[in-house]
């Protein structure tokens, strides 16, 4: 079983499609960890302000196929892949952690440079995994310190 931490983000329709996104997690995966859902700011553009979490799952999935089964998840919840990168979005799911793993391919890069620079990636990440060593700094993830933003914890 392999342990995959998922950011997961949306600024549009957020709460139907967050509550959405954590149903079909709970129904597809038995072994499941939730943060607290933190609202932010948008980043890199004017729009509304996203929800936030951290998501735990534990699955046999590899990273590929865990990926391309959370493009599966967005695809179903509407996520437009012709908008930019920094544009609103229905959901977003990123893979942040996948156990210690380092992967950088093209396709997928974990640990993802984010835990590092924005909090409203790590601050659920350390509510549900304080003491998980980041992969590349071999640093507690309770222990990296990041320039603040506006977080409002709902």
């Amino acid at each position: 079983m392999t342990n995959f931490y998922l950011g997961i983000g949306s600024n549009t329709e957020r709460k139907r499609n967050i509550t959405s996104c954590l149903q079909w997690l709970k129904s597809s995966f038995s072994d499941i960890d939730v943060s607290p859902i933190y609202q932010s700011p948008a980043f890199g553009f004017d729009g509304p302000p996203f929800h936030n979490l951290v998501v735990r799952v534990g699955s046999a999935f590899d990273p590929w196929e865990m990926k391309k089964w959370l493009q599966q998840l967005e695809d179903r919840h509407g996520r437009d892949r012709s908008q930019p990168r920094y544009s609103n979005r229905t959901l977003d799911i990123d893979l942040l952690l996948i156990d210690d793993m380092i992967i950088d391919d093209g396709a997928i890069q974990v640990p993802r440079k984010e835990i590092t620079q924005r909090n409203y990636v790590l601050a659920p990440l350390v509510d549900i995994a304080p003491d998980i060593i980041h992969p590349s700094l071999n640093i507690k993830l309770k222990n990296i310190h990041f320039s603040k933003i506006n977080l409002t914890n709902m």
